[in-house]
């Protein structure tokens, strides 16, 4: 049912009644004031008579009846337009409009009652008449006017008008409403043609100055607006899933094929104990480099479908100095040492843990000197506004002209055995993060300084739009922002 119709049905039903409510409160009103008025004259009337009751029922009393008539007709005389009747002890004298004597009166009132006969309504009112040895009764009446035909006429015509005013009052609102809700049927006509799965067209809506249409017509484009986000997020997470299949299937063959074939080999007869022991490690070997590339592919589809509410003020010394535990955990030969200032950014907690490890990993890999020590440096301090995290090894370094190529996915240096993925790990993580990764010369010119540079938290901004790191080999600068493929 259409809201228009809703409407006209609701003020057809609802005028009505209003009508009927409203006469009856103005008949109950007038015929309240109506009564006033006559009770305030009856008792007007019977304080007037009462001297002439007690005196008629005085002559009753002493049995005059010459003086009882004379009595009687003064009463009825100043009665005027009053009906009258005197109830004492020796009889009952009444005169004027009055009810049937067959019409029984109330025994004790305290005012003006309501009595009916005959078909007619009447005013009545008591007045207690006594004196030394008399008592009875005056009673004055007059026709109820409050009963009268005009009031019954204002009866009925008040039902009548609540009986037009439903089909008036329906009409009047259904065209009322089909006009209000007109910029309500043209924002359905308008919203009705958009698909969003076919169609890139989205709702075009100007302004109707109804608050309620233009409140609907911003909410249908909030709600599209995130269902083309999240349209574009499920189809990431679909290229991001295929990508790890496809990453994974092709960077998982070759170490598969060497386990194989080196399955193959212990089940040679005659084996010699010192080239198993050699199979045996190249299968550790193998086996480590598919869980750390597993664990790479894994972490880098974590950072790409990472949601913003997953981000928080965190101080970069606290998971700085858990990296550094568990690098010295990792390589108890490895001096690794850490100078931490407070230094609050804008976080997702396990991305720079991601960072962190990776980083220490890699100079763990690459950063040992000629001798096979390892001496690594990480500070987190504060700069111009940003947040810097530099972590220093004493290595043999990178080439200018290799430092490019190092943040590609699967780069591996010459006889490295890692997965290729900890620095891609690590400019993924920066760029989640709104910073920049840099490579260059240790200090005093020797080994690699790594530098990672992020907002502090009240520049903080939303995810990069393009996230896709996984799905897609893209050259990356040396300050780390990602370039088109």
């Amino acid at each position: 049912m259409r809201l228009s119709t809703r409407i006209a049905l609701a003020v057809g039903a609802v005028v009505p009644v209003l009508v009927l409510a409203c006469g009856w409160l103005l008949l109950t009103l007038v015929a309240r004031d109506l009564h006033r008025a006559e009770d305030s004259h009856l008792r007007t009337r019977a304080t007037a008579l009462s001297h002439d009751a007690r005196t008629l029922l005085r002559a009753a009393a002493k049995d005059r009846p010459t003086a009882e008539e004379n009595r009687r007709r003064r009463l009825l005389t100043s009665a005027l337009d009053v009906g009258v009747r005197l109830v004492g002890p020796d009889g009952v004298f009444s005169g004027g409009p009055q009810p049937d004597a067959s019409v029984p009166l109330p025994h004790t009132v305290k005012g003006p009652v309501t009595v009916r006969g005959s078909g007619r309504g009447w005013r009545a009112y008591a007045l207690p008449v006594k004196g030394p040895q008399l008592s009875g009764t005056l009673w004055v009446f007059a026709p109820d006017t409050a009963n009268r035909a005009q009031l019954g006429v204002v009866r009925r015509r008040t039902v009548t008008t609540a009986l037009l005013a439903a089909p008036l009052s329906g009409l009047l609102a259904w065209a009322v409403a089909g006009g209000a809700t007109r910029p309500l049927r043209r924002l359905r006509r308008s919203a009705a043609g958009l698909d969003p799965r076919t169609s890139a067209a989205r709702l075009e809506h100007r302004p109707t100055r109804v608050t309620e249409v233009d409140d609907l017509a911003a909410t249908l484009q909030t709600v599209l607006a995130r269902y083309d986000e999240q349209a574009a997020r499920t189809a990431q997470a679909l290229d991001t899933a295929r990508s790890f299949s496809s990453a994974a299937s092709h960077e998982l063959r070759n170490p598969l094929m060497s386990m194989g074939t080196n399955l193959d080999v212990l089940t040679l007869p005659g084996l010699a104990d010192a080239e198993r022991a050699t199979v045996v490690e190249d299968l550790r070997a193998d086996h480590a480099r598919l869980l750390a590339l597993l664990v790479a592919l894994r972490e880098l589809g974590r950072g790409d479908l990472v949601e913003p509410d997953a981000f928080r003020v965190l101080d970069l010394a606290e998971p700085a100095d858990a990296a550094v535990a568990e690098a010295r955990r990792r390589a108890p030969d490895a001096r690794i040492t850490l100078d931490a200032e407070p230094a609050p950014a804008h976080c997702w907690e396990p991305g720079i843990r991601i960072l962190l490890d990776n980083l220490l990993g890699n100079a763990l890999a690459h950063g040992r000197d000629a001798r096979g020590r390892a001496d690594i440096a990480v500070t987190v301090r504060r700069e111009a506004g940003q947040v810097v995290l530099t972590v220093d090894d004493r290595g043999p370094g990178i080439e200018p002209e290799a430092r490019r190529e190092v943040f590609r996915r699967f780069h591996r240096g010459p006889g490295s055995t890692g997965s290729g993925l900890g620095l891609t790990l690590a400019a993924q993580q920066a760029a989640l993060h709104g910073g920049t990764v840099e490579l260059g010369e240790g200090p005093g010119r020797r080994g690699t300084r790594c530098t990672v540079r992020l907002p502090a938290p009240a520049q903080g901004g939303a995810l990069p739009l393009q996230r896709d790191w996984l799905s897609v080999t893209a050259a990356r600068s040396q300050s780390f922002h990602k370039e088109p493929s």
